[in-house]
């Protein structure tokens, strides 16, 4: 299990990462939302606002709240994701990523990933 500081750290390269997505290619295919980040082994959810602009306002929250967007990873697999080891598809497929969105929602951010 990843620490908490690490965890933190891989998220914020995440928001980075995102951040250097091309402005057009992000305005084309992300619509605002909200988004939640649920580590359930470290029993910490992060939230945040997705929009053409990126991640922002990022912070920690309740775990019972009900973001339109919500993801679910281990501590482990998101760092793993963060540092490239391991890649959304297969995370998804293999149900190391649980992703909650409306269809549209993951059609679009299927095109970002």
């Amino acid at each position: 299990m990843a620490s908490l500081p690490a965890v933190e750290q891989a998220v914020g390269g995440l928001v980075d990462r995102l951040a250097e997505v091309d402005p057009q290619v992000r305005a084309r295919f992300l619509i605002a939302r909200t988004v939640s980040c649920r580590v359930p082994d470290l029993d910490v959810m992060f939230v945040g606002n997705l929009d053409d602009d990126g991640l922002r306002d990022l912070r920690k929250e309740d775990p019972a709240d009900r973001a339109q967007v919500r993801l679910t990873v281990s501590s482990d697999d998101l760092l793993a994701l963060a540092e490239g080891r391991l890649a959304v598809p297969s995370a998804f497929a293999t149900g190391r990523l649980k992703v909650v969105a409306s269809p549209l929602d993951l059609l679009k951010l299927r095109s970002l990933l």
